[in-house]
């Protein structure tokens, strides 16, 4: 039988304590006991990008960190994106430029996007594109994902001007 830690997580602004094994994965802490179901586990490789979540304003695929090992951080998941009322621009421009089609990938880019964003607020496209290759997409070309993320960029940086 395995020992059990605690782990202290602030995820989306609140506090969680739970026990769990030490090889316990953040995707699975996220999914099963806490109940957030927005992150996404695709190739459990690091490689799809569909578990990635913010650690510490930082993205990260979720399904690479052991729970214990980023016990005490600030978790971000794609919950923690929208205001009880309003999607996000992110979230925004994605759905009005059909950015998604079945949408399993989705978390993981409206996370990378995200962190993205907040460090090149003006990017252009190829910076996009760019941007985009650590998350895989079976469904779309991504040229609307590119134009969602410019259109969020651009709704982004016209609600800071308007600040």
């Amino acid at each position: 039988m395995s020992q059990k830690v605690s782990v202290r997580l602030t995820v989306n602004g609140k506090a969680y304590e739970r026990r769990v094994e030490p090889r316990y994965l953040l995707a699975d802490f996220l999914r099963h006991e806490i109940g957030l179901k927005g992150t996404h586990i695709g190739c459990e490789h690091g490689v799809c990008g569909a578990c990635t979540v913010m650690i510490d304003g930082r993205t990260a695929r979720s399904c690479l960190h052991f729970a214990a090992a980023v016990d005490g951080a600030e978790i971000t998941t794609v919950e923690g994106l929208a205001s009880e009322d309003r999607l996000n621009p992110i979230q925004q421009a994605f759905h009005e430029h059909h950015a998604l089609q079945c949408g399993y990938c989705t978390p993981g880019f409206l996370m990378t996007v995200t962190e993205f964003l907040q460090r090149n607020p003006s990017p252009s496209r190829d910076e996009i594109r760019i941007a985009l290759t650590n998350n895989i997409c079976r469904c779309t070309g991504y040229a609307n994902i590119i134009e969602a993320v410019a259109a969020a960029a651009d709704a982004m940086r016209g609600q800071a001007g308007r600040s």
